[in-house]
């Protein structure tokens, strides 16, 4: 048996879920890769995958084998790359962990940027503020709002992030425009924001100079993912504060108002974020340079857009 090739089929086949399709992506008679699982089993002593006529399903132990050889295939992949002619043209998977905010507002648009420097590679996004087993669902790098609490992950800090607060001009029709964060607390409404594996939402915080205030409003609704958070605030919902650059479209669409301009919230740090157990690969590292320096743009993108907006405003 080669044990490698085998890994290979067996990785495969977890991840199409099932062996026809292992067999088409491998370009392989599906004979082939049912031989290669079973002398793989054979070989450790132990059942990897229970079959059923319609899928297969992991076992516990070849759930622990897929990890592990996953990891193993990714690293030598990696390893035959940096010794040939691809360390300038990096090639394989890049999966990613981020919000939809960002995804939307910085990834989608400069793909093709991306495509065009490093075709070889692929990028697989898991959109969302879920917690991640970065180990278990093989994510390569994640981009998290605030310090990382989990000393397991290394953390490069690639922007800081100044949110400012917003609302529909129809909810500002109905409820007045207030003049001070504490006028939030008369009678106003707030879209929830919360993370999936924290369970609380976030206040509203505010900063002039040496002042900062806290607000905690009533909500209609709390959401965890941004494209919903932005939709509850835009039907006139309640309040919300996000990043200038992730909301600036509907801004510029009259369909959002900012409130409070003099009252930012205190920059929250911006990281890209992989496991201290992951050998930062040539892949993933072009593609980190790649976010960090599109952050950095759009962050000055906005400041430009910003200072024109208030300096027509004044005019």
């Amino acid at each position: 048996m080669d044990q490698l090739s085998a890994m290979r089929v067996f990785t495969r086949v977890v991840e199409t879920g099932n062996f026809s399709k292992a067999a088409n992506s491998l370009k392989m008679p599906k004979t082939t890769v049912t031989t290669a699982v079973q002398a793989l089993e054979a070989h450790l002593a132990t059942k990897l995958l229970n079959r059923t006529t319609r899928r297969v399903v992991v076992t516990t132990d070849g759930a622990l084998y897929y990890e592990r050889a996953a990891r193993i295939l990714s690293e030598l992949d990696e390893l035959d790359g940096s010794l040939s002619s691809s360390q300038a043209q990096p090639s394989g998977k890049v999966r990613v962990a981020l919000s939809g905010a960002f995804a939307d507002r910085i990834i989608m648009p400069a793909l093709c940027d991306f495509h065009t420097r490093y075709p070889k590679i692929q990028l697989e996004f898991d959109i969302g503020d879920r917690i991640v087993d970065y180990v278990a669902e093989n994510i390569d790098c994640a981009l998290r709002a605030g310090t990382p609490s989990d000393q397991s992950l290394v953390a490069r800090k690639v922007a800081d992030l100044e949110l400012r607060t917003y609302a529909a001009p129809i909810y500002l029709e109905r409820m007045g425009l207030p003049r001070h964060p504490r006028d939030l607390e008369k009678g106003h409404f707030g879209v929830g924001y919360m993370k999936a594996y924290e369970g609380r939402v976030f206040p509203l915080m505010f900063r002039k100079g040496d002042e900062e205030v806290e607000v905690r409003l009533d909500y209609v609704i709390s959401v965890n993912e941004f494209r919903s958070y932005m939709a509850a605030t835009v039907a006139g919902i309640g309040v919300a504060q996000a990043v200038a650059f992730t909301v600036s479209d509907y801004v510029d669409r009259g369909e959002l108002v900012e409130i409070l301009p003099d009252w930012p919230r205190e920059p929250i740090p911006l990281y890209i974020v992989y496991p201290q157990t992951r050998h930062l690969s040539n892949k993933v590292r072009v593609f980190v340079d790649w976010l960090a320096k599109k952050l950095q743009e759009a962050q000055r993108c906005e400041l430009r857009h910003d200072t024109s907006l208030r300096a027509k405003a004044e005019g």
